[in-house]
Formats: structure tokens, sequence, C-alpha cells
């Protein structure tokens, strides 16, 4: 008898092979959690690879050429993504969102772009379908992925000093890279393109300014993010945290803003509008003011964990499923179960959690189920 490998990295992060019901109730769209929450997001993580190395993310001296990433037998096909996407939108999911690692680094991600833009929405309609990426491959692939149905993209960037961004990416990638590839998804209609700046105190936050004044005018929104305490190596600080309201009170001195509504429930980014017709920009308040009661996300892991909040430590093992004798009914099911017993709220009780160190449990890193 052949002995099975599992590989090792298949049990970096806790996970549960998901109850199926006695009762197999169908979806009906109208899915909520403990806290009232619907389900409407769902971001799918289609690699844990990246070719940064940002050090809130996927630090140099952890991640480095020895790091055991997940083997390709362990991820998720297109076809098992296309088949738990069309379950969790039958449950209510109007948007998916394709992250990493680096999502540009899976092959042939057209191909499931183009699976996943034929899925339609129980009312007929078609899903937000969009992508956030590093943008250093974006200029040769933006005009493909329009092609393939992709209709929005959002790039980090952290920096626009040449000499900073090549620092905090760690890998010496240039700047202009990304900004070309910023422009290559303006020209093919990508839009409107988002551009995530990640401010951590004292590395890169005098380059508030210089973000703001390079995307005022231009149909790019611009988001500020607070440096989050996500994973357990990226060395997280809270006297690095730049809370957003000072990001805002910094533009605002130079460029009068003003605070806007929401585009929706659950939007995660407080907007803002400069009083001058210069366009918009977000921040992004996730360690100063947590909006958990709102959020509406699920996060797919590249080999099929279903994680339920960004500051998680354990998963749900749907590949277990997917790869198991059971029906769509039975997986959507299990689905539904997951989310009607899901409390969770880490950034409302962080202080708490954060005292409490007797537990032994990690939480995920942000690289395995994208931001």
């Amino acid at each position: 008898m052949t002995e099975k490998v599992i590989p090792l990295a298949d049990h970096r992060y806790a996970a549960r092979v998901p109850v199926i019901p006695a009762h197999l109730t169908a979806p009906d769209g109208l899915l909520a959690d403990r806290l009232g929450r619907p389900l409407r997001d769902l971001r799918i993580s289609v690699t844990d690879r990246c070719n940064f190395r940002c050090s809130y993310c996927m630090p140099k001296e952890v991640f480095d050429k020895h790091y055991n990433f997940l083997p390709q037998s362990s991820l998720l096909s297109f076809e098992e993504l296309l088949r738990t996407a069309r379950l969790f939108v039958a449950h209510g999911v109007q948007k998916i969102r394709l992250t990493g690692g680096e999502p540009l680094l899976r092959k042939h991600l057209e191909k499931l772009i183009g699976m996943l833009s034929e899925l339609r929405t129980p009312e007929g309609r078609p899903l937000d379908l969009t992508l956030t990426t590093n943008g250093s491959l974006l200029e040769r692939k933006a005009q493909a992925l329009k092609d393939a149905g992709l209709q929005r993209i959002t790039v980090s960037l952290d920096a626009l000093d040449d000499a900073i961004f090549r620092g905090m990416n760690d890998v010496d990638f240039p700047v202009a890279d990304v900004l070309r590839g910023i422009e290559a998804a303006e020209r093919v209609g990508l839009g409107p393109i988002k551009v995530n700046m990640v401010v951590k105190r004292g590395t890169n936050d005098h380059e508030i300014l210089a973000m703001a004044e390079r995307f005022r005018h231009t149909p790019v929104i611009l988001r500020f993010i607070e440096f989050m305490d996500v994973g357990a190596t990226n060395g997280w600080r809270m006297d690095e945290v730049l809370p957003s309201a000072q990001v805002v009170e910094r533009i605002h001195a130079v460029h009068p803003l003003e605070a806007i509504e929401p585009n929706a429930t659950g939007e995660t980014a407080e907007r803002w509008r400069y009083l001058d017709g210069g366009g918009e920009i977000g921040v992004i308040s996730s360690v100063t003011q947590a909006f958990c009661r709102d959020c509406n996300r699920a996060r797919l892991s590249t080999e099929g964990k279903l994680f339920l909040c960004l500051f998680a430590n354990e998963g749900h093992d749907l590949r277990a499923l997917l790869r198991g004798n059971y029906s769509d009914e039975q997986i959507a099911a299990a689905i539904g179960l997951i989310w009607q017993n899901r409390d969770e709220r880490y950034s409302e009780l962080r202080s708490a959690m954060q005292a409490d160190t007797g537990s032994g449990q990690r939480r995920v890193e942000m690289h395995y189920i994208g931001g």
C-alpha cells in the first residue's frame, strides 16, 4: 500500500471540514450571519505567491527562497473556483474580487475571468468583477484582462518616490513601471481604477500629499489604508499606524475636502471629495475606526479554505467537499450554515484579543487570502 504524502503547506492554517446540514435548504440570496450581515462580497485568492516582498505583507526574512509555497496540486482549479463562485452567488454574492499574493502570476488567469464573467445573480445581473494587483505585470496584461471580462482594477502603490517604493517592495521594482500599468488600465477601460496606499508612519507618510496631487483631477480614486496587524510576520506596531483622520487633515490643509456618502452598505472606505472638483479620495480605517458591523465579505484561499474575517486564525475546508462526493446542493447548504454561524468582529475587539496571548493560534497571512 502506497502512503499518501500530504504537503506540509496544506496544514499551514487550521481548517474544519464543513458540516453538511441534515436538511438541505436551497439558497435564496437572503443569507445573514448572527449579526444580521448579508453575504455580498467574495474575495478569491488565486495564488499565494508574489513577486514583491513588502514588509507589511510578505517580509523577505520570512518569505525567502526556501519558503514552502503551496504546490500546484493543492490549488483549486478554475473549474472548482467557478463552481464555488456560482454557489456563493446563489447565496447573495454580487461582487467577486480576485486577489493573491499577486493574482497576475496565476497562469491563464484570463480564462478564469472569462468563466466568472458569465455568472449572473438570481435577478439576472452580471457580477461586479474586479481584481487587486501590485501593477508589476499590468502594462502587458491590461488588454487581455479587459477582453476576458474584467470590469475594474485596484492597484497597490505605496509611494511615488522611487527610492521609497523600491525599498518598500524590497525587490528593487521601479515605480515608473507601476504607473505605466495604471495608464494601460486606463486606456483599455478598466475603471474606475482605484489605487491603494498602505500608510506606515515614519516610512512613507510624507508621500501622502504627493500621492494626492498625482491623482487629483484624474479618474483614479486614491485610497489610504491604515497599516494593519494582519498575520504574524509583518512586525506590526501601533505607533506605526497613522490614523486616517490625520491623513484627511494633511490633505484638507492644502486641498479642502468634504465627506460624501458611501456607494453601498459594507463599503470599507470612507469617501471624501475635493471642493474644487478635483475628484475623490478614500480612507480605510480598520485599526482606528472598525467597520465590522457592516462587513459582508468572505474570503476563499487559493486551496479552498473559506475565511470569514481578514484577521481569522481558522478556516473552513471547502476543497474537501469540492473534491469529495458532494452535490452542489450539499455544498451550498454547508456554506449557508457557515455564514449563519458567523460572528467575527476582530477589529472591534482588537485590544482584548491582543491581550490574550494564550491561545497559541496565529492569524492568517495577508498574501494567503488577499487584502
